[in-house]
């Protein structure tokens, strides 16, 4: 299994300047590799590991390239590969895509070293340092230590647009170094969810437990001021570069708060239950719908998919994303669809009586979908009416992130 772990550094101002310097090398080796990529026959270029055989070459004609590491060189040169790929891979899902362009100063900020160059020294306490080839020793602040099972496979270094820098290890662990899921046949109700990305709360669990939304109207209201006054400064000038940096630091904030939120809930779905089972939601789509997008983009539902999916791993849990149509139509009792306005918030079965909250019932038809899926059947036990309001325990996003976790 690969993941991430991310350290803010704290370069020295020389060290900053190498590290700059080797990432205008490394910006230009990209867009030569462009260049060549498209003015090349395919014998030299249509691969990364046919283009690094050129790399010789690129020495003896521009001897800046000899100054960086050569792993290095050959990552970057790897990466507008993968760009490509993932251009590629959108084009045959049916999106409308362009060509890899040309890379300004101001869109390549990052760095990475693979295999060698690299090594990580005095992490004994909080304060550790990384040491690069050919640039020299960079202190991180150590906040978690590496997991002992993992190999470092990748090192990035990476300047933000607020001007700090972080360092990224990419890790690797062995499958057989991870917990072990529980036996499919063993899950039923009691340690099992559904959940249910919501409108008026952030999530709603089948077992009634609410997550409000994270307020971030004063962020909000503080990046529209800063914004307003950076529209007001002359482009390029300090005062302009000052000013965004300004709101870069606001979007930062706004960014790392969302990602706190969602790591909190994540890591307590993934050591509460055994299954988690949420909705495979349409994310494109509903960014189109001009209604519904700003929240759906501040709740970056995807993201938080993915931490979970990737939490799971490390867990030993199970995560199953299941249809999302018409979870809000179908009743959970008897399975009869009603149909229902976005501003009707509760559920009232025609059919069998069953009344709940809308979110409540969306739930427990995710987790019925979920079992489904596992090829597992419904327990008959299973007290539908336990998605009633009446039963629902509400966490504030307060809470969630000032205490980082959602135990009662």
């Amino acid at each position: 299994m690969e993941y991430t772990h991310r350290y803010p550094a704290h370069p020295t101002q020389e060290v900053a300047a190498e590290l700059e310097h080797h990432i205008d090398i490394h910006r230009q080796a990209y867009n030569y590799a462009r260049y060549e990529y498209t003015h090349l026959d395919a014998d030299s270029t249509g691969s990364a590991y046919k283009h690094h055989s050129r790399l010789p070459d690129w020495k003896d004609e521009f001897p800046v390239f000899t100054e960086v590491n050569a792993k290095a060189l050959q990552r970057t040169v790897t990466r507008f590969y993968d760009n490509l790929s993932n251009l590629s891979q959108q084009k045959e899902n049916g999106n409308k895509v362009g060509k890899l362009k040309w890379k300004s100063p101001r869109e390549f900020q990052s760095i990475t070293y693979s295999q060698h160059g690299f090594k990580l020294k005095n992490t004994s306490g909080r304060r550790a340092t990384l040491w690069l080839s050919k640039i020299g020793d960079i202190p991180i602040r150590y906040h978690r230590p590496l997991p002992d099972e993992a190999d470092i496979k990748e090192v990035s270094v990476k300047k933000e647009t607020t001007g700090e820098w972080f360092v990224s290890f990419a890790l690797e662990t062995d499958e057989t170094d991870l917990p072990e899921k529980p036996d499919v046949d063993s899950l039923d109700a009691s340690n099992s969810v559904g959940i249910d990305l919501g409108i008026l709360s952030y999530i709603h669990t089948s077992d009634g437990q609410i997550v409000d939304w994270l307020d971030l109207e004063d962020e909000y209201d503080r990046l529209r001021r800063e914004q307003r006054k950076l529209s007001r400064k002359q482009k390029e000038s300090s005062n302009y570069e000052k000013q965004r940096r300004e709101v870069a630091k606001v979007k930062r904030h706004i960014k790392r708060k969302v990602e706190d939120f969602q790591h909190k809930i994540t890591t307590w779905l993934v050591r509460e239950y055994d299954a988690v089972f949420v909705e495979d939601l349409n994310v494109k789509g509903m960014l189109e719908d001009s209604h519904n997008a700003r929240n759906t983009q501040a709740a970056a539902w995807r993201q938080f998919i993915t931490l979970l999916e990737y939490k799971a791993e490390l867990y030993g849990t199970h995560v199953v994303q299941v249809e999302a149509a018409r979870t809000t139509k179908e009743c959970a009792k008897c399975g009869v669809e009603t149909t229902k306005s976005i501003w009707v918030r509760e559920h009232s079965c025609p059919s069998c009586g069953f009344e709940a909250d809308r979110d409540a019932n969306a739930a427990l038809n995710v987790l019925k979908r979920g079992f489904s899926e596992l090829g597992l059947g419904w327990p008959e036990d299973t007290p539908v009416e336990t998605a009633l309001p009446t039963d629902t325990y509400s966490v504030s996003a307060k809470r969630v992130v000032e205490a980082g976790s959602l135990g009662a």
